[in-house]
C-alpha cells in the first residue's frame, strides 16, 4: 500500500470522497440572530471544501437542545435557509458536507431554554463546573429527568432535523452521541441512573440512541447517516464505570444498520489518556470507521496503513489551516490556531487564516 493512502478516495454510501481527510465538527459560536447561519459561516465552510468530507459544527435539533449562545440550529425556516447558502457554497467548491444533529441535554442553562425551563437529562444529576451563557459563565443547574413518554418525541426531533438538513442541501447527517451531550448522557452509567427501560444494562442505556437512529433512518438513507461516539472522554463531567463493555455493546448494536460511518473520539481529550481497545469497537461496528483526537499527518497515515481506521477527522488543524489537504500533501508548514478566538467573535481567527501562496 502506498504511503499516500490519506489522499486516496474512499466511498461512504453513494458518496465518493476524494481523500480520507475529514473536517471534524467544530463549535465556533458565530451563528447570527436566531441561531441562523449567515455570510461569515458561508465563507468559513467554503474555504475548507477540499476536505474529503466536512461535518458541520454541532447543530441544535430544537429550542430545548440549545446549549450555548451563537450556535446554529436546524429547526426553523430561517436556519434552513442559512444552511442552504452554506451547502450551496461548499458544493460550488466541489465539497461534501454532513450536518451534525445535536441536543445538549443537561449541560444547557435555563437562560437558554424555552420559557426559562430546566435542562433535561436521563437523570437529575447536575454536572460539576460552569457553562457559558449570554451573560458569561454560570454554574450548571440540576436538570429535569425526562419521562419515558418524552423519548419518542425527542427522537422524532432528531428525524425532523435530519429531514430539514437534507432539504437544506446537506449530503448526509451525523448523530451526535458524544462529548457528554444528551445521547451520551444516556449511554454512560455515570449520568444515567434510571431504573426503567432506558437505564441499567448497556443494552438499556443504548436504547435511546437506537430509537434516534431508527427515527432518522425513516427519513434519510443509511448510507447518508453517521454516528459520533466518545467512549472515554470526560468532557462535560461524564464517565462510565465500564466504557469498553458499554461501547462494545453500542458498536454491536449499530452494526445492523449499515450506516455511512462510525466516528469515534479516541481517548479523553481532557486528560489525553487513551486506554480502550478501539480496533475492537471498529470490528464490532463492521462499517467505515472514522478516528478522531490528536491525529497528525504521520499518525493518520500509520492508522490507515494498519487498517485501524478508514477515515481520519481533524479539528484544531482545520481551524487554522483551511487548505489542510494541500499542506499535508506538500508537507508544508502548518499555521498554529489562536485558541483565544475559538469561540465567538467575527472574522478574526475564523476566516482570516492564510492559504499557502499560489
Amino acid at each position: 500500500m502506498s504511503q499516500d493512502i490519506l489522499f486516496s478516495p474512499f466511498h461512504i454510501g453513494s458518496l465518493t470522497l476524494p481523500n480520507r481527510m475529514v473536517m471534524a465538527p467544530l463549535t465556533r459560536n458565530r451563528a447570527g440572530d436566531g441561531n441562523t447561519p449567515h455570510a461569515l459561516n458561508v465563507e468559513y465552510y467554503a474555504q475548507r471544501a477540499t476536505a474529503g468530507l466536512m461535518i458541520s459544527e454541532a447543530t441544535q435539533i430544537s429550542p430545548q437542545g440549545v446549549g450555548y449562545p451563537g450556535t446554529p440550529g436546524i429547526h426553523s425556516p430561517e436556519q434552513m435557509a442559512g444552511w442552504e447558502r452554506v451547502t450551496a457554497a461548499v458544493h460550488k467548491k466541489g465539497g461534501r458536507i454532513f450536518l451534525q444533529l445535536w441536543h445538549v441535554g443537561r449541560v444547557s442553562h435555563p437562560s437558554l431554554q424555552p420559557d426559562g425551563g430546566k435542562p433535561v437529562a436521563p437523570s437529575a444529576l447536575a454536572p460539576q463546573g460552569e457553562t457559558f451563557t449570554a451573560d458569561g459563565m454560570a454554574p450548571f443547574e440540576t436538570p429535569r429527568t425526562l419521562d419515558a413518554e418524552e423519548m419518542p418525541f425527542i427522537a422524532a426531533q432528531y428525524a425532523q432535523g435530519a429531514e430539514n438538513a437534507m432539504a437544506a442541501g446537506f449530503d448526509g447527517v451525523e448523530i451526535h452521541a458524544a462529548n457528554g451531550y444528551l445521547i451520551d448522557q444516556f449511554l454512560r452509567d455515570g449520568t444515567n441512573q434510571r431504573t426503567d427501560l432506558y437505564g441499567g444494562s448497556p443494552e438499556n442505556r443504548r436504547r435511546f440512541l437506537k430509537e434516534v437512529v431508527e427515527a432518522v433512518l425513516e427519513v434519510v438513507d443509511a448510507g447518508k447517516v453517521g454516528v459520533r461516539l466518545s467512549p472515554e472522554n470526560t468532557f462535560n463531567d461524564i464517565c462510565d464505570s465500564e466504557p469498553q463493555a458499554t461501547f462494545d455493546a453500542v458498536a454491536e448494536m449499530l452494526n445492523s444498520y449499515h450506516l455511512a460511518y462510525l466516528h469515534v473520539v479516541e481517548g479523553d481529550f481532557v486528560s489525553g489518556e487513551k486506554t480502550l481497545d478501539y480496533p475492537r469497537i471498529k470490528d464490532l461496528f463492521g462499517g467505515p470507521y472514522m478516528a478522531n483526537a490528536g491525529y497528525t499527518k504521520e499518525l493518520a497515515e500509520k492508522s490507515l496503513q494498519a487498517g485501524t481506521a478508514d477515515l481520519i477527522s481533524f479539528g484544531s488543524l482545520y481551524i487554522a489551516n483551511p487548505d489542510l489537504v494541500v499542506r499535508f500533501a506538500e508537507n508544508a508548514p502548518l499555521t498554529e490556531p489562536d485558541e483565544a478566538t475559538y469561540y465567538g467573535g467575527g472574522a478574526k481567527g475564523y476566516t482570516d487564516y492564510p492559504f499557502l501562496p499560489r
